[in-house]
């Protein structure tokens, strides 16, 4: 059985405390809690006292999400770090997650951006993922310019990156970069004739048997290049979100994922 992870999105409209229950019911090791749902994280509940209910349930904080256009760097993304690491230190949280920008604002070389990161990073335990976004119109698309920023700021001990494996997908990206992954998200499109590019992100589904996003394939490569971390469903779907049986769809999906590997 592969390690679940849920990430919030996925259940954004159950509280905290909902979250973590339905979590801990789905057998998953950790859940990722975001702070782009219309509310603060956790509910506004302080750090470490989420941070002690996931605890109680045998859930880790996986990563916190996130700071959005890391590579538009300025004095409003160093305040907004600053502040994610602090918040991620006090639950004891494992990661961040800085995502590239995606709109036509000008970006700074990546690993400008994250010289300055590393900085704020020194002498903490916190690893910070840089998630490429395949869309077409990314700053950022692929997995492998990521890996590039982050060799050339020698920051292999306080980075890694996300795989996703819808982004995966539509950046046509053909590696995987296991040993500098620390998340995985995954989700499926299985809707037959649409074209799997960025209008489709707001459709993202559990995985099943139609899957077009070959999230199977990708989660076998992830595995055999040696990755044993978490995967996290990020669904972004209504249906999905809003279902009055996510659980048992969840566990379904999970349950089709493991059965398709063996």
């Amino acid at each position: 059985m592969i390690p679940r992870a849920l990430n919030q999105k996925t259940a954004r409209h159950l509280s905290w405390e909902g979250f973590l229950d339905l979590a801990q019911r789905l057998g998953c090791v950790g859940v990722e809690p975001r702070d782009d749902l219309g509310r603060p994280f956790f509910d506004g509940l302080d750090p470490r006292e989420a941070a002690r209910m996931a605890r109680g349930r045998g859930l880790r904080l996986l990563g916190l999400s996130e700071v959005y256009g890391i590579n538009v760097w300025d004095r409003e993304r160093a305040a907004q770090v600053a502040a994610l690491i602090e918040v991620a230190e006090a639950a004891g949280a494992e990661t961040i997650s800085l995502i590239p920008s995606v709109d036509d604002r000008p970006v700074v070389p990546l690993r400008e951006a994250l010289r300055e990161v590393r900085e704020m990073l020194a002498g903490r335990r916190l690893v910070a993922l840089v998630e490429p976004i395949g869309f077409a119109s990314s700053s950022l698309r692929r997995k492998a310019e990521a890996v590039e920023a982050i060799e050339a700021v020698g920051g292999s001990s306080c980075f890694g990156i996300v795989h996703d494996t819808f982004q995966h997908q539509i950046a046509g990206e053909l590696q995987v970069f296991a040993p500098w992954t620390r998340m995985v998200h995954i989700s499926g499109i299985s809707a037959p004739d649409v074209p799997l590019d960025a209008s489709q992100d707001p459709h993202r589904v559990l995985v099943d048997a139609q899957d077009r996003c070959g999230t199977l394939e990708q989660i076998a490569a992830l595995r055999a290049a040696g990755y044993e971390g978490a995967f996290s469903f990020e669904c972004t779907d209504a249906s999905v979100q809003e279902s009055g049986a996510l659980q048992q769809e969840v566990a379904a999906s999970f349950a089709y994922i493991d059965s398709a590997l063996c």
